[in-house]
């Protein structure tokens, strides 16, 4: 089954808890402050690999979880980090956050890897926190939160070159007559529901990827037919082949083929148009082709047209030649602009903290940075809570509150705990 779009949650691991302990050993006074620091949690990283060429493994897998980091022990021994979660996906695979409406990886290279969630920091052990003016600290800090997101994973083949054009114009004989893949073939329309790769040589010894698409038809860009589902794999060729049934078996006219093949790709989001395009004439052997190539030509005389009939291999090396000249001279269309859409979610500004009222009294705190420091905090010890309080104030958030109208004996509330404001 040809998966090429799957929506899944990962969570990376969190890390572990710095431990609060002191050292007691005989012989030794005044031992200080002993424990040791929690484990970085697990990544979620994926992984390009060539041996695969569907998301099907994704698509029963939408929860994905690393390992927390275990946490710290005493005489300031760290504890292990949890073991990274790797997810291997096919070469090509664009991987978008969409809370954010971001690309944060587009892998085209076999082996290469990205870092979809990080995970959590390990806590600090609380030797960290001892000054001359606290020696014996008596608390901790515990880990960070691993990254959560939901994430949409697609394939977009990585193929040199597409084939396009209507239903039964002979993409996939061509396919299987120029390479070495086996598509299916039938005297049908749609006998291709699949995107389907094959190798080419040309005659002189260059190669590339070629990719059979599905036929497009008329309105395919709004989604009829197969057209839209797979239009996005032809995003990534540089250079189209683009074949019409010169027969007219189907009894279509071939210059009406072309113009509305051509106008889909115009309609689609990514440049499809700007492509050169290689245009093969097809079953020249039926009765009425060579008068439709006459008509063609006379239609869009700029336009080189190849005669070809691909059922016996016949006018196929010319096609090839001048498709392998074409990629020599066309750089890379979507790559380029991807690239400069990926954004790695580090990067994405986080929102230090906001203040809103709940309800008369009661006021909520929330935010990126708030959350984070939240949960690293321990606020069971009196020296832990003094410690985010002063955070908190190093923030502005004192400040916010007060602008926001709050007043001493008001109740906050961060996550699920509430405290009481003190001016």
């Amino acid at each position: 089954m040809f998966i090429d779009r799957v929506k899944i949650k990962v969570r990376a691991g969190k890390g572990g808890d710095g431990m609060a302990s002191f050292r007691r050993e005989k012989y030794i006074a005044l031992g200080g402050p002993y424990g040791g620091d929690g484990g970085n949690g697990g990544s979620i990283i994926f992984v390009a690999d060539s041996n695969k060429s569907t998301l099907l493994d994704l698509r029963f897998n939408r929860h994905i979880m690393a390992e927390d980091g275990s946490n710290g022990l005493n005489k300031k021994k760290h504890g292990s980090a949890g073991e990274d979660f790797f997810v291997k996906v096919p070469i090509g695979t664009i991987i978008k956050d969409i809370k954010h409406d971001v690309i944060i990886a587009d892998l085209v290279e076999d082996g290469q890897e990205a870092v979809v969630a990080n995970g959590g920091r390990g806590g600090r052990g609380n030797w960290h926190f001892a000054t001359s003016r606290n020696p014996a600290p008596d608390f901790a800090e515990k880990g960070e939160m691993g990254e959560e997101k939901e994430i949409e994973v697609e394939l977009k083949l990585l193929a040199d070159v597409g084939l396009v054009g209507f239903p039964s114009v002979g993409k996939s004989t061509f396919l299987s007559v120029v390479s070495k893949a086996k598509p299916e073939i039938a005297a049908y329309p749609f006998t291709t529901l699949v995107p389907q790769l094959g190798v080419v040589q040309v005659p002189d010894g260059r190669s590339f990827v070629l990719a059979d698409l599905p036929g497009l038809i008329e309105g395919a860009h709004q989604g009829k037919g197969l057209g839209h589902q797979f239009l996005k794999h032809i995003e990534r060729c540089r250079v189209l082949i683009h074949l019409i049934d010169m027969g007219a078996e189907d009894h279509r006219d071939p210059i009406e083929d072309f113009r509305i093949i051509n106008e889909e790709l115009a309609q689609y989001e990514y440049r499809l148009t700007e492509r050169p395009q290689v245009v093969v004439a097809n079953k020249m052997d039926l009765p009425d082709a060579q008068e439709n190539l006459l008509r063609f030509k006379s239609e869009y005389p700029d336009i080189q047209v190849f005669e070809a009939i691909t059922l016996i291999s016949e006018g196929l090396d010319m096609v090839l030649y001048a498709v392998a000249d074409l990629l020599e001279q066309t750089s890379n269309f979507i790559q380029d602009e991807i690239q400069n859409e990926v954004v790695h979610y580090k990067f994405i500004e986080e929102i230090p903290f906001e203040v809103r009222q709940i309800k008369e009294n009661t006021y909520e705190l929330f935010g990126d940075r708030i959350e984070k420091l939240f949960h690293r905090a321990d606020i069971t010890t009196e020296q832990g809570a003094q410690r985010f309080a002063r955070q908190l104030r190093h923030l502005g958030v004192d400040q916010a509150l007060r602008a926001k109208g709050v007043k001493d004996g008001d109740i906050i509330v961060i996550k699920d705990y509430q405290f009481v404001f003190m001016d």
